[in-house]
């Protein structure tokens, strides 16, 4: 009985030590749902070199990819809520997914928001053998050739896949879509010549527009991108409207508590404040949102809005998981 009553003790002692262990007292992991080298995935690693010092503690990018995001961001929603799990999402994983996918999760109540990190304009760009000089003639080969012109995407639902149905539509062109684990994949194949065209995240693209591998023909934007000014915008390019952004954020798992949640959040402020990060984001044309749309609170108002414009226009373009 003595042996028992001392064991109780011991464990109720070192659970006491476990809750009384400041936070973060060992490394963190941010889950991306992405394959490594995509946009989510560049945008998470800029942000880790910041944060792991603003919190002391090392942080972990584990690439955790299939069905548009939506396996990494399940995984997510089931990870411990004592903050060691961040998980970086956009408007396909926390958007679209919530149509396309059976997901048996509600994306607005089983996630804790964080903060919005950058949100990132679409290119159109081609291969470089395509014979299409600008927007008007690569158009012109779509409505030569409808479905007919391999197009990558990160799967059923993402963000490139979203920018592409909403092209068809403003184009009046059709494309055939080529589904992968991710747009860094796909923009490798882009660059070897196996697909023809993508609609991509600016920052996913800028590398390989700059090394002259692809070919960019517009920014889905009213402005041109400070990092590639000599790209035109759709408006000027002649398709009008066309403008396409994807927004990257933080999430955390349901019921996290709020001490931790405003840690993370004082770190996510700190990196996207730094100078080194905001060049970095800049570089590959990522736009960082402004400092009162950086909260907690404010990712939630902005994830419930865009939920409420974006379902509709997904149900009425009936996506279909590949």
């Amino acid at each position: 009985m003595k042996r028992a009553i001392l064991a109780a003790v011991v464990l109720a002692f070192g659970v006491l030590g476990a809750q009384a262990e400041p936070y973060p007292s060992r490394p963190i992991t941010i889950i991306v749902p992405f394959a490594a080298g995509g946009p989510t995935d560049a945008i998470a690693r800029i942000m880790n070199d910041r944060m792991r010092a603003s919190l002391g503690q090392p942080i972990i990018i584990e690439n955790v990819t299939g069905a548009g995001g939506s396996i990494g961001m399940i995984r997510a929603a089931q990870a411990a809520p004592d903050g060691y799990t961040i998980s970086m999402g956009n408007t396909g994983t926390h958007v679209a997914a919530g149509v396309i996918y059976s997901l048996k999760l509600d994306l607005l109540k089983d996630f804790e928001p964080l903060a919005l990190v950058a949100t990132n304009p679409m290119l159109v760009v081609t291969k470089k053998g395509l014979p299409a000089k600008n927007l008007a003639e690569l158009i012109a080969l779509l409505k030569a050739k409808p479905g007919q012109v391999p197009t990558g995407t990160a799967g059923a639902g993402s963000g490139s896949h979203l920018a592409g149905i909403y092209f068809e539509k403003v184009s009046g062109t059709k494309l055939i879509y080529v589904p992968y684990r991710g747009v860094g994949p796909a923009l490798q194949d882009l660059v070897s010549g196996q697909i023809d065209m993508i609609i991509d995240q600016a920052s996913n693209s800028m590398n390989q527009i700059k090394a002259g591998t692809i070919k960019a023909h517009a920014v889905a934007a009213e402005k041109r991108l400070a990092a590639a000014p000599d790209i035109p915008t759709v408006d000027e390019a002649g398709l009008p409207g066309f403008h396409v952004s994807v927004w990257t954020a933080f999430w955390l798992p349901k019921g996290t508590p709020k001490d931790v949640i405003a840690k993370l959040s004082v770190a996510v402020k700190d990196a996207l404040a730094d100078a080194t990060v905001q060049k970095r984001l800049a570089d590959l044309g990522l736009e960082i949102p402004p400092l009162e749309q950086q909260t907690p609170e404010a990712l939630g108002k902005y994830h419930k809005a865009e939920i409420e414009k974006w379902w509709p226009i997904i149900k009425a373009a009936n996506i279909k998981v590949e």
